[in-house]
Formats: C-alpha cells, sequence, structure tokens
C-alpha cells in the first residue's frame, strides 16, 4: 500500500539547451518548461571530493502527479528541478502507484561547500 502523498512544494521543471556561442561552439544553459507540485522525501546523504571542492551530496524521491511518455510535463532524467536556490538533478524517473497517478523522480540534490 502506497503511502498518502502530499503535494506541497512548487517545483520548477527545467530542461537543458544548447544556443550558440558566436566562435563555432555552444553555450549551455536551462529553459524552464512549467511548474509542478511536488512531494519531496529525502533520502540519504554523503560528502565526496570532487576535483579539489567538498561536495554534500543527497538524494531524494520527487513525486509529481503522472504525465504520459512523451508529455512535456513528464520529468525525464536529462533534466532538474529548481526550488529557489536548491536544485535537484533528475537521475531516474517511474510509475509509483499501480493506478499510474503518480510518478516518482529519483532526483540528487548536490551542494558544493
Amino acid at each position: 500500500m502506497t503511502r498518502a502523498v502530499h503535494l506541497n512544494r512548487k517545483l520548477e521543471l527545467q530542461t537543458p539547451v544548447e544556443t550558440a556561442d558566436g566562435a563555432g561552439g555552444n553555450v549551455a544553459s536551462w529553459a524552464t518548461l512549467g511548474t509542478l507540485w511536488a512531494e519531496i522525501r529525502q533520502g540519504t546523504g554523503r560528502e565526496l571530493d570532487q576535483q579539489s571542492l567538498s561536495v554534500a551530496s543527497t538524494t531524494s524521491r520527487i513525486i509529481v502527479r503522472a504525465a504520459q511518455v512523451g508529455a512535456p510535463s513528464r520529468p525525464r532524467p536529462e533534466q532538474r528541478f529548481v526550488e529557489g536556490m536548491r536544485v535537484f538533478r533528475i537521475l531516474a524517473v517511474s510509475e509509483l502507484d499501480s493506478e499510474q497517478r503518480y510518478l516518482v523522480c529519483h532526483a540528487r540534490e548536490e551542494v558544493i561547500k
């Protein structure tokens, strides 16, 4: 039995975009696709050393209303959620319940210290 879902957080769904930089290369940035109401269930955390930086990383399960495969409102692994200064990189997406009413997005929030 799935526990009750409380969509009480307003998150921006963003997708990566590349634009020409005028010098033959590309500049990576993010475009907002829309806003989704979500529930964030915190997971475990850890600290990593990456290229002389200390990075704190936590995993989260972010639950949103379901959308059909291919719909722009359905999150995908290369996208991210943003809430203020918090950024959650989406790692995987699957259905939460057998009725396919909700999706669970497995995400990683990283903060550089």
